[in-house]
């Protein structure tokens, strides 16, 4: 392979288009900016958010929320870490949905053990009531 003269592209020939997304469900870039939007909104304060998560550079976050690039993997984990949005969107688009049902089992299974030991909390607290 050779490389170009000039500029930063690499040839034609090699599959590279300009732009590093898949054609199939609107592409990486597109889904991230999607998820982050419906996760934080379109907004500065979102932006802040999402670059304290990261570390990243404002501008570079709002590049995710204009769906000009996409984040890199480092990037993704951290965005992944903090918003159930953008790790739903990430599993669906590895095909792998069956395992954010199982995360929302699991949280709900956390919920409801939260639920129960205020319900027995009180019930300690109030010594005539027979809830449980």
């Amino acid at each position: 392979m050779s490389f170009p003269k000039k500029g930063k592209f690499f040839p034609g020939e090699n599959g590279y288009n300009g732009k590093a997304e898949s054609p199939e469900k609107g592409g990486f870039v597109k889904e991230i900016a999607a998820a982050l939007k419906r996760s934080l909104g379109d907004s500065r304060a979102g932006v802040k958010t999402v670059a304290a998560w990261t570390g990243a550079n404002e501008k570079t976050v709002k590049n995710w929320f204009s769906a000009t690039y996409g984040p890199s993997g480092a990037h993704l984990i951290a965005l992944a870490r903090h918003s159930d949005e953008v790790l739903s969107t990430f599993l669906a688009m590895a095909g792998r949905e069956d395992l954010m049902v199982a995360i929302k089992l699991a949280a709900a299974e956390e919920a409801v053990e939260e639920l129960l030991k205020a319900v027995r909390q009180l019930s300690q607290d109030d010594p005539g009531n027979t809830i449980i």
